[in-house]
């Protein structure tokens, strides 16, 4: 196995002092590893020259704008914090991400997709996904413990950003989480591998997705954020205070929960125009 060289360690060990979640230390590490491995030196013998030589030629690759702003994201930490050079940070730019639509799936797609799933640990997780509004990573991981019947809450520990909340355990949700416990009898984690040996891995939830989609021929592309989406914009749809909706998601602003206000129909449907107030003729007389 090879000797980790010191700079590694140092850039580790400043990710793990600021708590940055396993998979964002990961991606960070690797990126700016790629970016070495691209000029074929050391980071610390790069400049701010090569990193702008570096993002032209992945905006030439065509990768997509969340994974370049990724890599910007990992090359700001590594200057920045790792080698202390506060100057090269601000000169690092993030690429504009173009804002699109999420999608979202009716209520009766939703249940043709879930009854469309294979596997009974993998339907009930998606469920789980849908009814609370999870992100695939903090579906997999709820625990046993989470599912407090009394309270009817569900505990989602460390989601995104390394924050916990509670959500709302509806009725039906419980009821399927209890035949499904007396089926399968896990122990700690409520959706654990095939071996019992840790949560089940969050992307045989995207393989699940992706064979549901399928067996359906559906021309959406449904993942499991899909189905996130889709409760936002049905909360927002049947009434539900966006502030409530910003909580359940585990959102910080509530700018990004306004975003499902632009894809609920419902909603926009049931809104007055003002035009409705006018009284005007516009069309000629018969």
């Amino acid at each position: 196995m090879a000797q980790m060289s010191p700079l590694r360690q140092r850039m580790i060990e400043d990710l793990t002092i600021r708590n940055l979640s396993p998979a964002t230390q990961q991606s960070y590490i690797h990126a700016v590893s790629k970016f070495s491995r691209f000029f074929r030196r050391s980071p610390d013998q790069l400049g701010c020259e090569e990193v702008r030589a570096y993002q032209v030629h992945l905006v030439g690759r065509r990768i997509s704008w969340a994974a370049l702003n990724q890599t910007v994201c990992a090359l700001r930490f590594f200057y920045g914090v790792t080698l202390g050079r506060s100057d090269l940070p601000e000169r690092i730019p993030y690429a504009r991400t173009p804002r699109k639509l999420p999608v979202v799936l009716s209520a009766d797609e939703v249940v043709g997709f879930l009854e469309a799933v294979k596997g009974l640990r993998n339907r009930v997780a998606l469920a789980t996904a849908y009814a609370v509004g999870l992100r695939a990573l903090e579906a997999t991981r709820v625990k046993v413990t989470d599912i407090d019947s009394g309270r009817m809450v569900i505990r989602i520990e460390q989601g995104k950003g390394g924050k916990d909340r509670y959500v709302m355990l509806s009725p039906q949700l419980l009821d399927i989480l209890r035949a499904y416990w007396r089926l399968t009898k896990p122990e700690r984690w409520l959706f654990p591998r095939r071996d019992g040996s840790g949560p089940m891995d969050p992307q045989t939830l995207g393989v699940a997705c992706r064979v549901a989609c399928e067996c359906l021929g559906l021309e959406k592309r449904v993942t499991v954020h899909t189905l996130r989406h889709s409760f936002a914009t049905h909360l927002l749809e049947a009434g539900t205070d966006i502030r409530i909706i910003q909580v359940l998601l585990g959102h910080c602003s509530l700018t990004t929960t306004a975003l499902y206000a632009q894809v609920s129909t419902g909603v926009i449907g049931r809104t007055a125009s003002p035009f409705d107030q006018l009284r005007v003729e516009v069309m000629p007389p018969d």
